[in-house]
């Protein structure tokens, strides 16, 4: 049993290593995304459609968990969850037809839901505030490392063993992990929060018309639409406008997403943490400013050929990447712990219908009538967005600004 002062970490590990889980079990499908094809005789629309049910699914159910995970256990909702998609990612293995693949993917985006939705909130309540930054870049460490894992598996074992096989391998540790939560304590709601309980911040009326919150969600918005249209179009652009490989394309591309993932996630959480106490909504400015450097990175990594286009590539991702950690922990601050969930939730659902459920679309269309150079324009509008939304946003964050002594001396506005 862990102690109390161990307590926290062990947990953030424990929830981490879940979160990591989670995102290797959606890239398994992706590598071995073409012998599904060959064997069911898909279509590219309906291959891809595995991937738009999933986050249809996915962004629909996160509304309705957060209100649950508000009023009874985390815990208990995390463990359900995790059961639940793992068991589908087992059946994934045993399905015969589209449709019951079809079926299955939809249902794993509710599962994941309820993860998604719920544990960076038990995470928040781990950890003092001025400490959440860091701590949420150890937590979506999980997304490089969990799709890059995912990628390999995949690509590793179906050759070798069949399509099938890798999900076996994906399913069996959610297991163990899920039940492994159970024996966790149930952290306080709102334990180490220090900034007042105010309408604003303690009810959903109030989160309605609460600008911190909303800044922060549509600045993510835009940071995903960026991002997801990127993940989904850099390769094929490597490989059609720039003369690499696909093979060579993906496996550049991956590298860059893993490592430039890892490091600006653990860069932006403590780069936000450090400058927390001593300006107010340093989060913002993080991603604000992060988001800022990388458009004309961007601009040069898809106007300029040469050498110095993939290392522009690499930067403009790092600074895109930076702002996972102070995004999330901007909106878990913006409002009270007893609605964070819910806030969650909801912010989840916005930044995705706005974000990478239509951007992937909106280029390939553009793709169609111009040229896919000039759909990444959208893209770095959408970063341009962010940074002035953030920048904006600045002005209505809470005031987290305090002296080391003032810990623990009650609630502050």
């Amino acid at each position: 049993m862990a102690t109390a002062k161990s307590y926290p970490y062990a947990a953030l590990i424990l929830l981490t290593a879940l979160n990591l889980l989670n995102y290797v079990d959606r890239s398994v499908l992706f590598a071995v995304q073409p012998l599904v094809q060959s064997e069911f005789r898909l279509s590219n629309a309906q291959v891809g459609y595995l991937t738009s049910a999933f986050l249809l699914f996915y962004m629909v159910a996160a509304p309705f968990v957060g209100p649950l995970a508000d009023r009874f256990s985390r815990k208990r909702i995390i463990v359900s969850g995790a059961i639940f998609w793992s068991a589908l990612t087992l059946l994934t293995a045993v399905t015969h037809t589209y449709s019951e693949l079809l079926i299955r993917h939809t249902l794993v985006g509710i599962g994941e839901a309820t993860f998604v939705t719920i544990a960076p909130t038990f995470v928040a309540d781990l950890f003092p505030e001025e400490q959440r930054g860091r701590i949420l870049g150890v937590f979506y460490l999980a997304i490089p490392v969990g799709t890059a894992a995912g990628y390999l598996l995949g690509g590793h074992l179906s050759p070798h063993f069949g399509w099938r096989f890798p999900f076996y391998v994906a399913a069996a540790p959610g297991f163990l992990l899920a039940l492994t939560v159970l024996f966790l304590p149930e952290p306080e709601r709102g334990h180490f929060d220090l900034l007042q309980e105010t309408p604003e911040r303690a009810t959903l009326i109030g989160m309605a018309r609460n600008p911190a919150f909303w800044s922060a969600t549509l600045g993510m918005a835009m940071m995903t639409f960026a991002l997801g249209g990127i993940q989904v179009w850099m390769p094929t652009f490597l490989s059609r406008a720039r003369g690499y490989s696909l093979e060579s394309a993906n496996f550049m591309f991956g590298i860059i997403v893993v490592v430039d993932g890892i490091l600006a996630s653990l860069a932006g959480g403590w780069l936000g943490d450090y400058l927390l106490p001593k300006m107010k909504g340093a989060y913002y400015f993080v991603s604000a400013a992060s988001m800022a450097v990388g458009v004309p990175l961007m601009i040069v990594a898809l106007f300029w050929r040469g050498p110095v286009m993939m290392p522009a590539i690499a930067m403009a991702a790092f600074f895109l990447l930076l702002n996972t950690s102070p995004l999330n922990a901007a909106v878990l601050n913006s409002v009270g712990a007893h609605i964070r969930a819910t806030a969650f939730a909801v912010s989840l659902f916005v930044y995705h219908l706005l974000g990478d459920v239509p951007s992937p679309t909106l280029m390939g269309y553009v793709a169609d009538k111009r040229t896919l150079q000039t759909a990444f324009i959208l893209p770095v509008i959408a970063m341009v967005l962010s940074s002035a939304i953030l920048f904006y946003g600045m002005k209505f964050a809470p005031d987290m600004r305090i002296e080391d002594s003032s810990r623990g001396n009650g609630a502050r506005t």
